[in-house]
């Protein structure tokens, strides 16, 4: 289980608010896509789920116990750019996180605790499609071979939860599909709770169960930096049919946002209003239906 609940969370650098009155329930198996104006915390709020930062008020739990304070081997993390080591294979790369967790004091495993390792390695290798590259160096490898190992090193340790910034930004749209459902089908086979930061909706919809949208509800001129973002949508995805809906949708609402909403900054909360409508009509023609 991987239940994760946010209360009243704030975070703060000095005089500068960052996050302010975060309140989540996340039931475990969820996946989250994060989105949002540039700056907003996204990000930051990864960083205090992996446990890199601590809140400067309010808690995170999973299942019901407090957030440990340092990163553990059951969060997962994948970044936009590439975390893997360029002298090592892509075996090599893979089965040093399990050497790592399993003898920290040298970080080195040998017999037959190596040959156990290099058999888990073998398999999520394979699981991410890279079976034929095991033996390759990471600058052998596309953008997108290299996004699949760092997914396979996040992979390896068996977390409940997986955390990605960005994981896709800088992969070419034939690629992006390819890990659209490489991601999709490791989540429902490992069960995970996922939390992805991503600035491209469409990516957000399409592949998350639910849309949090980041966001400053409260500004002070004089003062920019007194108010933090909160979570000003939050959009459960769970109907195939209003997932369609909303992603075909998606093109034709950014193009027609005038320039007055792009000047602010905020042309993607209309296309939240349009997606909040849009799953009220759907839920209020299924009521109907079924009186």
């Amino acid at each position: 289980m991987s239940t994760v609940r946010v209360r009243d969370v704030w975070m703060q650098y000095g005089d500068q608010v960052v996050l302010e009155r975060i309140n989540l329930d996340i039931p475990s198996g969820e996946f989250c896509a994060l989105v949002g104006p540039s700056g907003c915390g996204k990000t930051t709020f990864l960083r205090l789920l992996l446990a890199m930062e601590q809140p400067s008020r309010g808690a995170i739990t999973v299942d019901g116990k407090p957030l440990p304070r340092e990163p553990r081997p059951d969060r997962g993390v994948v970044f936009q750019r590439y975390s893997v080591f360029p002298h090592l294979t892509v075996e090599g790369n893979v089965v040093l996180g399990l050497e790592f967790a399993r003898a920290p004091l040298t970080g080195r495993l040998f017999g037959a605790s190596k040959r156990r390792a290099l058999e888990e390695v073998a398999d999520v290798i394979d699981r991410v499609g890279l079976g034929a590259a095991r033996a390759k160096y990471p600058g052998e490898l596309s953008g997108g071979m290299q996004q699949r190992l760092s997914i396979a090193q996040a992979l390896v340790r068996k977390p409940r939860i997986l955390l990605m910034d960005e994981p896709f930004g800088a992969l070419d749209p034939g690629t992006k599909n390819q890990m659209y459902a490489l991601v999709r089908e490791l989540w429902r086979a490992e069960r995970m709770t996922v939390f992805m930061v991503t600035h491209d909706l469409k990516e957000g919809f399409s592949l998350a169960t639910r849309v949090l949208a980041f966001d400053k509800v409260r500004h002070d001129p004089q003062a920019p930096e007194a108010y933090g973002a909160t979570v000003k949508f939050d959009l459960p995805l769970d109907d195939k049919a209003e997932r369609a809906e909303i992603v075909g949708k998606l093109p034709a609402l950014a193009a027609s946002v005038d320039e007055e909403g792009a000047t602010r900054g905020r042309p993607w909360a209309r296309l939240f209003d349009f997606a909040g409508t849009t799953r009220r009509k759907r839920r209020d023609s299924h009521d109907r239906t079924s009186v």
